[in-house]
């Protein structure tokens, strides 16, 4: 009796021509079918913005080691999003996203394009994880990503994820695999004096994004920046669900809410 293989969607932000992606794919053909859909061009910092005012073109690529490659002239999460809608032939048991050139530790979450299409993933109701390395270079070497994809793949297949719950996965750039990896909490942190300041040969002013990330935490060995820091891998869950529901316990935000209604009734009786 033939067994379906899982399926398994990777996308990233680096573009479906970046090597860390290929390097994912090889590593997840042990685990399933794998077919990609990935940005045409690098898309990174996207996070989870969607093309509203353009319409989007599908490309569809040579085959890569046996996976199915697609290309889409959009964000990371619009080749989520197209992938479940009109290119996957069913739902997909996994979607991971990666190998990022660079870190998503921290506040990077924020922003990341790769984390885009692994909260994507999520929003679907599928077990989704992104996977990023400590070192921007296009000919960065993904080894010590290995082990974790190895690891983390097949359990993720087996046990799932909680509802509305992903994983941000980062590996420090070392040259071995690392020694440990560590279940982590996002460091508190801020990037400070974010753009530099130009001048075009007019003289106009013109600003291109730089910046130095703050670590507001550094001795604190809970945080995922201390864990790449001291060389080992971070696994950070990660939710969709935004809401500050501790913030329901501020002290004055009940009374604003009950002074507003108040104000409303009183209105309306006048």
């Amino acid at each position: 009796m033939k067994t379906t293989r899982p399926l398994i969607l990777v996308s990233n932000d680096d573009s479906i021509k970046a090597p860390g992606v290929h390097v994912l794919i090889d590593r997840l053909l042990q685990f399933g079918d794998v077919i990609a859909v990935c940005p045409d061009e690098p898309r990174s910092g996207q996070s989870m913005a969607i093309t509203v005012n353009a319409p989007l073109h599908v490309h569809r690529h040579d085959d890569y080691n046996g996976a199915k490659m697609y290309s889409v002239s959009g964000t990371p999460v619009d080749c989520v999003k197209l992938a479940m809608h009109h290119i996957l032939p069913r739902t997909p048991d996994l979607v991971v996203a990666g190998i990022n050139h660079g870190s998503n530790a921290a506040v990077n979450v924020l922003y990341s394009g790769t984390m885009g299409a692994t909260m994507e993933g999520c929003e679907f109701g599928i077990p989704s994880i992104g996977f990023s390395l400590t070192d921007h270079a296009m000919d960065a070497d993904f080894t010590p990503c290995l082990k974790a994809i190895d690891i983390l793949v097949p359990a993720m297949l087996k046990h799932g994820l909680p509802m509305d719950v992903c994983l941000n996965v980062n590996v420090p750039n070392i040259k071995e695999a690392p020694a440990e990896m560590r279940l982590c909490t996002p460091c508190r942190g801020r990037w400070n004096d974010e753009y530099k300041e130009y001048r075009d040969p007019h003289g106009n002013p013109f600003y291109w994004l730089t910046g130095q990330y703050e670590n507001l935490e550094p001795d604190n060995e809970q945080t995922d920046e201390w864990a790449l820091a001291h060389g080992f891998i971070s696994v950070v869950p990660v939710a969709i669900d935004r809401s500050a529901t501790e913030a329901l316990q501020v002290d004055w935000l009940p009374q604003v809410c009950e002074d507003y209604n108040n104000s409303r009734f009183a209105r309306s009786e006048s």
